[in-house]
């Protein structure tokens, strides 16, 4: 390795999804000599031309600019991985079929795939959320299998929508390294990712050292505490409509206090998207398997709450439609798990849309960016591209997707496509006086109904 602490590397990266894609552009971005190893030759083929097989605002001008730099390029065979400095495993880590575990195959085909081009002084970085434990005993196959390599583990903190800024200029760097896991190596993890994130280190951005299991932790840790805040606020939305209280003035108050915070008390469908859901059911399937199952039962119930939050707008939705979907016609503003993403699984627009369906309603579904998605996986939905071709004759709207350009619609000429003017608002995002204001019935999770 360069003696220079920022002398520019070769690296790859293994696995080049959402993760992948972004962490080897951003590596390219900060001056590195980076492969992208895919073994989908299509979508290896299509990042070399500067084809997004994803939505992520800013990532589409990052990746043409690295690839012009010379710096990025794309690969399917492990072998174009041969003579890095560093390996990044950005492999998805999904949830086992029928069980809450998470699926290990991606990782530990990669690594097995990886090992037999590994040379010694090289470095093994895995950034895919995984059990704790795994880190460990990837750790003792590098070692036995090449001697003089050795493994660290890195976790990824990206959110969808962010992930250019949360890759380029993280809130905080994680390493998991060897020395601090009992494993003697000659290779210097820390000082190898500090020579990869160097502007970043540079920058003062705050940075954990520690061992393999912590460093396996802390993204499961993370998730399980926003999951957590999230359904907290929509336990309570379930409280105010018992009592006539209003969850968002009530989220406004306690938001307040420093120690609690306004952020993630936003109440309304809850989470849903390829982490944290997957995140948490692993983390207590992993608890389970360590004889400490007791210590994250109440993320049963989080993810209890979470689902209720679903079956719970399909009811609002019966009751503002006079207790009758059977034919109404139903708007559904939205089908991404977020904003700003054309992720949709695990999408509680989505499951809401289906189950409105299934009861009878005529649903038709837009959103911004993620409907091939939809039409590919969810052909049973009416899809259209505009939202006031959703709410044509619509006999209810309903958001289920925060989408900014949802958010800005005007009520009043809004409403003249629509043939009633009932609007649920499934996220809390719309301006409740401006829209009632317009004539229009709202309705929201865990808001007082006027």
């Amino acid at each position: 390795m360069a003696e220079n602490s920022d002398a520019p590397l070769k690296l790859s990266v293994i696995g080049c999804g959402y993760l992948g894609a972004v962490h080897a552009a951003s590596m390219a971005e900060l001056g590195h000599e980076v492969v992208g190893i895919e073994v989908d030759v299509a979508k290896a083929e299509s990042l070399a031309a500067g084809r997004v097989p994803f939505f992520e605002p800013g990532f589409e001008e990052l990746l043409r600019r690295s690839l012009d730099s010379g710096r990025l390029s794309f690969a399917s065979d492990m072998a174009d991985a041969r003579g890095a400095a560093v390996h990044f495993v950005c492999v998805g880590t999904p949830q086992r079929r029928g069980e809450y575990a998470a699926d290990l195959t991606y990782v530990e085909a990669a690594t097995a795939s990886l090992i037999e081009v590994l040379g010694p002084g090289e470095l093994v970085v895995g950034k895919s959320t995984v059990p704790v434990g795994t880190a460990a005993r990837l750790a003792e196959q590098v070692a036995a299998r090449v001697p003089g390599a050795a493994l660290a583990w890195n976790p990824e903190f990206l959110r969808e929508g962010f992930a250019v800024a949360d890759t380029l200029h993280p809130d905080r760097l994680v390493y998991g390294v060897p020395s601090l896991s009992g494993a003697d190596t000659a290779v210097d993890a820390e000082k190898v990712l500090d020579t990869v994130y160097a502007r970043i280190v540079a920058d003062g951005t705050p940075k954990v050292v520690t061992d393999y299991a912590t460093a396996e932790m802390v993204k499961t840790a993370a998730n399980s505490f926003l999951a957590t805040k999230i359904s907290f606020i929509n336990a309570m939305a379930e409280l105010c409509e018992a009592t006539g209280a209003d969850v968002k003035q009530l989220a406004d108050a306690i938001g307040h206090d420093d120690r609690i915070g306004r952020k993630f008390l936003n109440a309304g469908l809850g989470f849903g998207g390829g982490c944290l859901p997957k995140d948490i059911r692993a983390f207590m399937a992993r608890a389970g398997e360590l004889g400490a199952d007791q210590a994250l039962t109440f993320l049963r119930e989080v993810d209890n709450i979470n689902m209720r939050r679903r079956i719970r707008m399909v009811e609002l939705a019966r009751q503002v439609c006079d207790d009758s979907l059977l034919g109404k016609r139903i708007a559904v503003l939205g089908a991404a798990f977020k904003p700003d993403s054309d992720d949709i699984r695990d999408s509680p627009a989505l499951n809401v849309a289906a189950q409105l369906q299934l009861q009878g309603a005529n649903v038709r579904v837009t959103d911004p960016q993620a409907l091939p998605n939809v039409r590919r996986h969810w052909s049973q939905l009416d899809c259209v591209d505009t939202p006031e071709e959703a709410a044509e004759g619509a006999d209810a709207v309903l958001l289920l997707t925060e989408w900014k350009q949802y958010r800005e619609l005007d009520p009043g000429s809004f409403g003249k496509v629509v043939r009633t003017r009932r609007v649920l608002d499934g996220r809390n995002a719309l301006d409740r006086e401006a829209w009632e204001s317009a004539g229009w019935t709202y309705r929201a999770l865990g808001r007082r109904n006027v």
